[in-house]
């Protein structure tokens, strides 16, 4: 299954979501959650813009609509596996590892600006995929550009939800992802996208270079 902007808006994520809640799985959201955590987080916008930050498979898919994007660079925070998924790119028996950030660092991506008549109805696709289950807490960041700053949306991970995968190793990190597959795709498959989509974008990030060395190595030796 591949994530679109309209598969989003016909109900993809969330047909996923439900099936991993009868399982036992999650406890997702509903959209009057969703609903209420966009409210806020649009209250406390410092600017009269609002930008969307993307550090992982936003990067190469976004499936929302934008006026434009812009490479951008985030202090106090850095790229990280740090959420396991027994879904949409893992298993309950195998679950694979997503990206998200964690305090420390800093981050360069690329910033999307949403048009200010289609903000609502762009940020319903967006906390659709990013916010099925809440694992996420949507924080307002100063990003550093070639024009200067502008004030973005930015999913940082938080680490009090049950999923929350702290310090891994590369080795640990590089095992799940090299074997973990779900209805999305697979891990490694991820990370190969978010990887060429930073080579392409300039961007160093010798840490996400180093577990797709690893990936390749165990997946060679299986």
């Amino acid at each position: 299954m591949v994530l679109s902007r309209e598969s989003i808006r016909d109900g993809l994520v969330d047909q996923i979501m439900q099936e991993a809640a009868r399982q036992g799985l999650i406890v997702p959201w509903t959209e009057d959650q969703r609903a209420r955590c966009r409210a806020e987080t649009l209250a406390q916008n410092p600017s009269d813009e609002v930008w969307v930050f993307a550090y992982g498979s936003l990067m190469w898919n976004p499936a929302f609509h934008f006026e434009e994007r812009i490479a951008c660079r985030l202090y106090g925070y850095h790229r990280s596996f740090c959420l396991w998924t027994p879904i949409g790119r893992g298993t309950p028996d195998n679950p694979g590892l997503i990206l998200g950030l964690e305090r420390g660092g800093s981050c360069n991506g690329v910033a999307f600006r949403i048009h200010p008549d289609h903000v609502e109805e762009e940020l319903r696709v967006v906390w659709t995929r990013e916010m099925p289950t809440g694992a996420y807490r949507p924080t307002w960041v100063h990003l550093k550009t070639e024009r200067g700053v502008i004030h973005g949306i930015a999913f940082v991970i938080d680490p009090s939800q049950p999923r929350y995968a702290s310090k891994l190793s590369v080795d640990h990190a590089a095992r799940s992802i090299a074997t973990a597959a779900g209805k999305l795709g697979s891990c490694s498959e991820y990370l190969e996208n978010t990887v060429k989509a930073l080579d392409d974008l300039g961007i160093v990030d010798g840490g996400m270079h180093r577990i797709l060395d690893r990936v390749r190595e165990i997946q060679a030796a299986q």
